[in-house]
């Protein structure tokens, strides 16, 4: 926030009463704006209101215009940041054809004496601070041994880290150029000669969650089918698609038979159609029902839940919250749809209401929930959501209900009222334990219902009405069904067993194992279908089985390479690492195409895939996942936040702040905008409880949209949304050594040094040590010497997020004293809160960012750690990602073209 200087002067100006000189200065936290107004105002000593109210007319508009300053400053500082970039001053070097060698004439001339003169007096041979002597290094990075050490060097001269601000030799702006140019280049070739000597493997099985989805799309059926394994660990990056994590037990071996043969059988069918259950109730019916006073389970008669619209008027505002029950009673008849009805079922906002379906709900199978609904009015921008659970509760102290689906979104209007569905896999949820072993009514009770919840909060603006309910379950639209016919396709052979038994196995095999194959790998599964026919009840038995072992088989569980000389893997591997990287899943026949017509490994056919891809329905699974791990998100999943000292973060908050990232990544995905978003941007992803938690008006409903924000937000950007805050905390106040530590790991890609042993802890029984802010703590644990090495790199950063509390809100004052996040970093800069963070990030470390998301992004399409022989690589594509203005498409099409991506 600006901070405002006013001076008031009073002149008595003869009989004419007193004249007010009013003069006002501001100027940002950073002190980077500096301005003054001034007026006079003429008043007779008792209108002092009248000059209170000048005094204002002046302020407000001062407030505006600085804030738009302060917002176009960050943007402003984006534009700055970018035209220093040294990526896009860098001059293409032709490759070289013949074998690599170092520059050591340069490095003795003019990088040795350099370095030595500026850097010898504290990493020399009689200082090396950090166990780091740059006397010793040896200057040939192709063939010595101190690489590693060398992209240290390159990256804390990058950053301004070293030398130190206060130390008295510094260097030359010149000096620091040619030093990081010859080192870049060096690397460069560095990398490009251990990555043709030393290959690595990404060869890992699928993650548990790319198994679920392989299986999905394979199949064609929503089903949870990886709830029984095991989640991966993630490795050093935060991924969990690692090859170096994802090995595979007997144990393992054994599960994933299981699952794969319980996949099958729930994709296919036996013998006739089942029949369906189904349950309606026309609202009319319902509402005579309560009038007479007929069914003692309907509706509470005190609450006017039903209205007729031909003769009611004035009903709002007495709608009841008590979620009274309605019991259903099923019929073997499909019902007809009745016309509309004047007799309508309210559900308030913040409403919920529970319809009973009693005990004879099948075992699996689809239910489908069907409703003719509208809003009561059109007033105002908004719509209410509607969420539906299955539960049960068999007896007072057991009770369950969980969330089935996407909520709904209710925009039909009152004059024009449509239809809503919802589809529950029964064997997917939890059910009652007792259906099918008691008696309605007794206890425990066997039953099992639906609830509907109204999420709006506005009782006027948010109300649903509906005249007319259906389910059915379990639900075939078609017999048999699709799931079923993907696997048992019709063939003029079904008659005969070997022949279709051919047919389909090498279908099956195609599709699963991602590749043509060949006739002895078909011959070897038909022998074992022989074989198992024999003991089997009939053909599909036999089959099951056979296809159980293609489907547990390596060549689907393992993201497997052929064996080759190349350094290229080929084009059906390629479609599979695309597939995996975009969808997290098993590619389509398009890519499955293009891979045997041997054209998809051509760049230009490559990026138009990607293009493709991006726009698929299923790119939201990698949003989800990368992201997720990207930003270590799993913290937000078990982080417990103490409700008595924010009591705002319930669980439809927790649920918002989970998806904003990813509706962000989204977004951006999707309109190809640059990364630097990321950093700072002045808009957020946001839904309704998500933007009450903001304090942004006029956003309803549980949908994410983009939503424009203002100065006055303190938002825009990853550092500032609330999830990601939250999970940085410890749930009862903001933590900023986990703040510091998570944006150098994942932002920046800058992990700090693991803290020595024996390091001493903030001992808070000391009274004088809880007399002290947090800043002062921290300042205070500097101090010991054992500390100062590992928080002098982490707190600054941490320091300037102290604006946000353990929930992600913006606060001013903690425990009745300002909130000071001012902050200095290694090289003397100082960083003024959460603004100064990110105008410090955009003017001067945008490189470091760009190469970061590089890295990451990298190593997640690969399913492997990058090392050293990749760095020449990820220099490249960070360089064409910043020289084509950061979109964050861009960067994955560039991720997949390169040669990275496609090598073995």
């Amino acid at each position: 926030m600006p901070t405002f200087l006013l001076g008031l002067n009073a002149l008595r100006l003869q009989s004419a009463g007193p004249t007010f000189f009013i003069g006002l200065n501001f100027r940002t936290n950073q002190g980077t704006a500096v301005s003054a107004l001034c007026f006079r105002y003429h008043a007779s000593i008792q209108s002092v209101a009248g000059m209170v109210i000048a005094i204002l007319a002046v302020l407000l508009p001062a407030c505006s215009a600085l804030g738009q300053a302060q917002s176009d400053s960050l943007e402003q500082a984006k534009a700055d940041g970018a035209l220093r970039s040294s990526y896009r001053h860098q001059t293409p070097r032709p490759m070289s054809t013949g074998t690599p060698k170092p520059n050591l004439r340069q490095f003795q001339e003019e990088i040795g004496p350099v370095l030595k003169k500026t850097c010898g007096q504290c990493h020399g041979p009689e200082t090396h601070e950090a166990s780091f002597r740059v006397d010793t290094l040896d200057p040939d990075l192709i063939n010595g041994q101190d690489a590693a050490w060398w992209v240290e060097v390159v990256q804390v001269l990058s950053n301004g880290e070293m030398p130190p601000a206060d130390e008295d030799v510094q260097l030359t702006d010149e000096d620091r150029a040619n030093i990081i140019d010859w080192l870049s280049t060096e690397l460069q070739l560095a990398s490009q000669v251990a990555r043709s000597e030393h290959g690595h493997s990404a060869f890992r099985r699928m993650t548990r969650y790319e198994y679920n989805y392989a299986l999905q799309d394979l199949l064609g059926l929503p089903y949870d089918f990886a709830r029984d394994l095991p989640p991966e660990t993630a490795s050093e990056d935060g991924f969990q698609n690692s090859s170096e994590m994802l090995h595979m037990s007997a144990v393992q071996f054994a599960t994933y038979s299981e699952l794969g043969r319980n996949a099958l059988l729930n994709a296919t069918v036996r013998g006739e159609r089942p029949e369906s259950v189904y349950y309606s109730i026309p609202m009319d019916a319902a509402a005579e029902l309560m009038r007479s006073g007929r069914d003692k389970g309907s509706f509470n008669p005190n609450s006017p839940h039903f209205v007729n619209l031909e003769t009611s008027v004035g009903v709002q505002g007495r709608y009841s919250y008590g979620g009274a029950r309605y019991s259903w009673k099923p019929s073997s008849t499909r019902p007809e749809v009745p016309k509309l009805s004047p007799h309508v079922f309210v559900l308030p906002a913040n409403g919920r209401q529970i319809f009973d379906m009693g005990d004879q709900l099948p075992d699996t199978g689809t239910l489908r929930v069907r409703m003719r609904a509208c809003r009561t009015t059109t007033a105002g921008e908004t719509w209410p959501d509607l969420r539906i659970s299955f539960g049960f509760q068999a007896s007072n102290n057991s009770e369950a209900a969980f969330r089935v689906g996407n909520d709904l979104a209710i925009k039909a209007s009152p004059d024009d009222p449509q239809f809503y569905e919802l589809d529950i896999h029964l064997g997917e949820v939890s059910r009652n334990p007792y259906r099918g072993t008691m008696k309605l009514g007794s206890t425990p009770n066997p039953s099992e219902y639906l609830v509907l919840q109204n999420l709006h909060t506005d009782q006027k603006l948010g109300r649903i009405q509906m005249d007319y309910i259906e389910i059915t379950a379990p639900l075939h639209e078609q017999w048999p069904p699709v799931s079923h016919r993907r696997i048992f396709f019709e063939s003029a052979n079904e008659n005969d067993e070997t022949t279709y038994a051919r047919e389909v196995i090498n279908h099956f095999m195609q599709q699963t194992w991602r590749r043509p194959v060949t006739d002895v790998e078909v011959d070897s599964k038909l022998e074992l279908f022989g074989r198992l026919r024999r003991v089997s009840e009939d053909f599909q038995e036999a089959m099951i089985e056979v296809l159980a072992t293609v489907i547990s088989s390596p060549e689907f569980l393992y993201l497997v390479q052929s064996e080759s000389h190349g350094d290229s893997i080929n084009d059906f591997e390629l479609a599979t690492r695309l597939s995996m990287f975009l969808w997290c899943s098993v590619p389509d026949e398009e890519l499955l195409s293009l891979a045997s017509q041997g054209q998809l490994h051509q760049q230009d056919i490559l990026a138009r895939q990607v293009d493709r891809m991006l726009k698929d329905s299923r790119m939201q699974r990698f949003s989800k996942q990368f992201v997720r791990q990207w930003l270590g998100m799993q913290l937000l999943d078990y982080l417990q936040i103490d409700r008595n000292a924010h009591r705002e973060f319930d669980e439809l908050l927790r649920e918002a702040a989970q998806q904003e990232p990813i509706a962000t990544f989204q977004h951006m995905l999707q309109g190809n905008i640059s990364i630097m978003d990321f950093l700072h941007a002045d808009y957020t992803l946001a839904n309704e409880r998500l933007a009450r938690h903001y304090g942004i008006p006029n956003v309803y409903g549980s949908e994410f949209r983009k939503v424009s924000l203002t100065p006055e937000h303190r938002r825009g950007g990853l550092l500032t949304q609330a999830g990601l805050l939250a999970m940085n905390s410890d749930g009862k106040d903001s933590h900023p050594l986990k703040r510091g530590i998570w944006l150098l790991e994942n932002l920046l890609n800058d992990p700090p040094p693991p803290p020595p042993p024996a390091v001493p802890e903030i001992d808070l029984t000391d009274p004088e040590i809880l007399k002290l802010t947090l800043k002062e703590r921290m300042e205070d644990h500097r101090s010991d010497p054992a500390c100062m090495s590992c928080h002098a790199r982490i707190d600054p950063w941490g320091i300037a997020f102290e604006n946000f509390d353990a929930a992600g809100g913006w606060r001013d004052m903690v425990k009745d004293r300002p909130v000071d996040a001012t902050s200095v970093l290694f090289n003397q800069q100082t960083l003024n809160g959460m603004e100064g963070l990110k105008r410090f990030l955009l003017e001067n470390r945008q490189d470091q960012f760009a190469r970061a998301m590089t890295h990451k992004l990298s190593a997640y399409a690969l399913g492997r750690p990058l090392t050293f022989a990749d760095r020449a690589s990820v220099e490249q594509i960070t360089a064409d990602l910043r020289n084509k203005d950061d979109g964050l498409a861009t960067l994955i099409t560039l991720v997949v073209t390169s040669d990275l991506f496609r090598s073995r």
